[in-house]
């Protein structure tokens, strides 16, 4: 690990610390050789007072287990009929797991607890069927869970649920750490699964997703999906409707993957968020030396005119930030010329790593609605090496100086940039 890096981790810290976090664990993940590094990352987070919840899956296992004992299995997930045979191979796979979990965490010295936290009914007769020894989630057991966690220890909750008269029931993994994390109302729920993520339909990695997206993705795409990965999504979504902040869907056999998707900026998999997760927001004094960072490297390559700390103090009400997960990524100015009903959109910059998400076709509708809620009619810039995205992107036209402003004009001819005018027309 490099400086950099170690910087970058510790400025999450002050917003993650004492917060809950609920990790899943698929049961392939937990079978395969990157688990022992992951109990590392989990040590880790706890190092910095990050309060870890674990909830395990067991389909592998189930599955192993129904090749060594030559059984046939109901289902392997929780969702389906559980038959007599299955549920018996379920307590066994589970055991098994909890098992080699808490073996792992001890290495660490992570002290953890299996739990009973799940109380549950029978899932019943749906359509017909009856679903036997499936369970439904009643209630999460939250005092206890986070009994233990005050006490700093892992609570380490299995796919079987109890009704309190002595019966168990096996449920769906997916839907346990779903439940979990929004009835400790977690600040994450982390899926970590054998799948990089969420892909779209060229197979390429989706980064992130809010809500709406989410479920206007898995309206398109559901009958094209893996099941589990499926799954996933769909509590996903559900989670971040109930409370949860963010849900991360990463590929847990990577090495360092769960440190990586939640101490920087980018991620390795995919993340679906609640709406606060971005905002726009106008600058503050504070925000300055982000802003000057921000512009810095399209300074360099003369895309934007050099801009002062002192100059951008002076114009501060006109500039605003694009937040996400409270890290300024984005900016722009928005300055008013209110005797020609004239708006001028300037100072657009998007940090490097954030590119091509999105954002800055953000920040021209904001400062489009911006102007148009303001009274302007129009939307204006000057632009020397962006102008095609303006004009491919935000819908700009090319136009001759003689629109702009007297005492914008007078600028632009003084410094000699050459620079292309754009301009949009507002509804408003």
């Amino acid at each position: 690990m490099n400086v950099s890096d170690l910087r970058g981790i510790l400025a999450y810290i002050p917003q993650f610390r004492e917060k809950v976090f609920v990790i899943a664990i698929d049961g392939a993940i937990v079978a395969c050789e990157n688990f022992s590094n992951i109990v590392l990352d989990l040590a880790v987070l706890r190092s910095v007072s990050i309060k870890v919840v674990l909830v395990h899956g067991i389909a592998h296992q189930l599955k192993q287990l129904s090749i060594l004992l030559n059984t046939q299995l109901s289902n392997t997930t929780g969702i389906g009929v559980t038959d007599q045979k299955t549920y018996e191979l379920s307590l066994m796979a589970s055991s098994n797991v909890t098992f080699q979990i808490l073996e792992a965490l001890s290495t660490s010295d992570l002290r953890a607890c299996a739990t009973n936290a799940i109380v549950a009914h029978p899932f019943g007769i749906v359509g017909g069927i009856d679903y036997q020894l499936t369970g439904r989630i009643k209630k999460i057991d939250v005092s206890f869970i986070e009994y233990l966690l005050q006490k700093n220890i892992i609570p380490v909750i299995g796919p079987i649920g109890y009704d309190g008269e002595g019966k168990s029931y096996r449920i769906n993994s997916d839907s346990v750490a779903q439940f979990v994390a929004e009835s400790l109302q977690a600040e994450k729920l982390i899926y970590l699964t054998p799948y990089p993520g969420i892909l779209n339909g060229e197979g390429k990695l989706i980064r992130e997703l809010d809500v709406s997206s989410a479920l206007e993705f898995h309206k398109t795409f559901s009958k094209d999906m893996a099941e589990p990965i499926r799954s996933k999504l769909e509590h996903a979504i559900h989670a971040c409707k109930n409370g949860v902040n963010r849900v991360h869907i990463l590929d847990g056999r990577m090495d360092e993957a769960l440190l990586s998707e939640i101490f920087s900026n980018s991620g390795v998999g995919t993340m679906i968020y609640a709406n606060q997760y971005e905002s726009i927001r106008q600058a503050r004094r504070k925000d300055i030396g982000s802003i000057l960072k921000l512009i810095q490297e399209p300074i360099e390559a003369d895309e934007i005119l050099p801009r002062k700390g002192t100059d951008i103090a002076r114009d501060l009400p006109f500039y605003y930030v694009f937040e996400r997960d409270n890290q300024i990524v984005g900016c722009i100015a928005v300055y008013p010329y209110p005797k020609t009903s004239q708006a001028e959109l300037a100072c657009l910059s998007v940090a490097k790593n954030y590119e091509n998400q999105g954002i800055g076709r953000k920040l021209i509708r904001f400062a489009e609605k911006l102007s148009s809620e303001q009274g302007f009619k129009q939307l204006f810039l000057l632009s020397t090496r962006a102008y095609l995205y303006f004009m491919q992107k935000g819908g700009f036209k090319e136009a001759d100086p003689s629109i702009l402003p007297l005492e914008r004009k007078l600028k632009y001819e003084k410094n000699g940039r050459r620079s292309k005018v754009l301009y949009k027309s507002l509804n408003g």
